[in-house]
């Protein structure tokens, strides 16, 4: 009788559960999508030479780096829920910031300013998000969330980089008029972040086990705290971890900030000249749609044979393909066609190509203090996205479109390296019989 009764209360959280996991993953990912991908395209547009583009939206990358120090702090100061709809509310404020800023002068330091918040909160978000998720449900529907939360994650990406692209290109040609254009789409966007925050406020539950960790000292956090980094860097061979964690997307790392860029400008220049709707088109549905299946093919074969196995089929598939952008600048097709398949190409082997980058995170943060480890790791990723790209848009401007692309297949090399340097135990990845 008591199992009957365990099995009842699952299954009746789960069917609760569908009214907050979904919507809350998909408000999650919207934030990080305008921040690191659309703002990109938006400041292209609106005249932004490509060496500032990469310059200062890569800054924005350093609160994803940072959120481990402040994380604690989640833990300590109010619920899990409170820190939810108060983000949401400062995100959904920020949204609406820029929106107000883009058509006024110095729209473009003063825009920067509202992703800063909204960079900012979003990793705080992010962290209490993923707290409250395995606060608010038992471990079995965890478990069967997963792949849903992860799901309503990448349909944010497919709304961020296509749907409100597209959007956004639509109004340039009915309005004439490119910052109203790009005002009215982050318009749009925070009046529906900000319905998230008040369907969030009334259907998230309230878990008995959500409470302040205020009961631990002042002593006692920063002594925990202090233990959690030292353990990180007792761990064996943790330089090269990082190293790992730091170089595996190099070239994707640079590469990502000008892509777009590139599509966008004129032919004369060495760009691809198409429209916004037609980069919103080529992202934000051909590319998704490669991303996701590179990833199930890589998530399905590492669970066969092993993440050790496929490192080094991997490590290729994240980086050879970026030739196709050498292959685009070179012929510089007219056919778009021809542009959706190389795009195709190349989001299909960083989906699978990621598989390893992801699992070995997961591998190297193994033990005592894993989840925070894993945050620290996830920490140095951002890391070593936000300062190649940083320099990015400079080297490109340097060199050209052709010549950069020629660049970033250099810059695939360290890859190879750290993927040789590292030690993976056999067994890990393979999915038990």
């Amino acid at each position: 009788m008591a199992d009957l009764k365990e099995i009842d209360a699952t299954r009746a959280e789960r069917n609760s559960s569908w009214k907050w996991i979904p919507s809350l993953y998909f408000a999650e990912g919207i934030p990080y999508v305008l921040v690191m991908s659309m703002s990109v395209i938006m400041y292209k547009k609106l005249g932004i030479s490509n060496a500032d583009i990469a310059l200062y939206t890569s800054w924005l990358y350093l609160p994803w780096v940072i959120k481990p120090i402040w994380s604690p702090l989640v833990d300590i100061i109010r619920t899990k829920r409170f820190w939810i709809i108060g983000m949401q509310l400062v995100i959904g404020a920020a949204m609406a910031g820029v929106a107000l800023t883009l058509p006024g002068p110095g729209f473009f330091r003063w825009s920067l300013v509202f992703f800063w918040l909204m960079a900012f909160s979003s990793a705080t978000h992010d962290i209490a998000a993923d707290g409250f998720y395995m606060l608010a449900i038992d471990d079995s529907n965890q478990a069967w969330f997963v792949g849903i939360r992860g799901t309503f994650y990448r349909l944010a990406m497919i709304t961020g980089q296509g749907l409100l692209v597209i959007l956004a290109g639509q109004l340039e040609v009915s309005l004439d008029d490119l910052p109203l254009a790009w005002a009215l789409t982050m318009g749009a966007v925070a009046a529906m972040y900000l319905m998230f925050m008040v369907w969030h406020w009334f259907v998230l539950p309230r878990p008995d086990t959500d409470q302040p960790a205020l009961s631990d000292t002042a002593s006692g956090v920063v002594s925990g705290f202090i233990e959690t980094f030292r353990a990180f860097f007792a761990k064996k061979g943790i330089w090269i971890t990082i190293l790992f964690v730091l170089f595996y997307r190099f070239a994707e790392a640079q590469l990502v900030k000008m892509a777009s860029p590139f599509l966008l400008d004129n032919i004369e220049v060495g760009g691809l000249g198409l429209t916004t709707r037609q980069v919103g088109f080529v992202y934000g549905t051909v590319g998704i749609i490669a991303l996701v299946l590179g990833g199930l093919l890589g998530g399905f074969v590492a669970s066969r044979n092993g993440l050790k196995y496929w490192l080094w089929w991997m490590v290729a598939a994240i980086n050879l393909p970026n030739a196709v952008y050498l292959f685009l600048s070179i012929i510089q097709p007219s056919s778009t066609l021809i542009v959706h398949l190389s795009v195709a190409v190349e989001q299909f082997g960083y989906g699978f190509g990621l598989t390893a980058f992801m699992l070995y995170m997961i591998y190297a943060a193994e033990g005592k203090h894993k989840t925070a480890h894993f945050a620290l790791l996830t920490g140095f990723m951002a890391l070593g996205m936000m300062l190649p790209g940083m320099i990015s848009g400079w080297i490109q401007e340097m060199l050209g479109y052709q010549n950069f692309f020629a660049w970033i297949m250099l810059a695939t090399i360290p890859g190879f390296v750290v993927a040789w340097l590292v030690d993976i135990d056999p067994e890990f990845g393979k999915a038990k019989d």
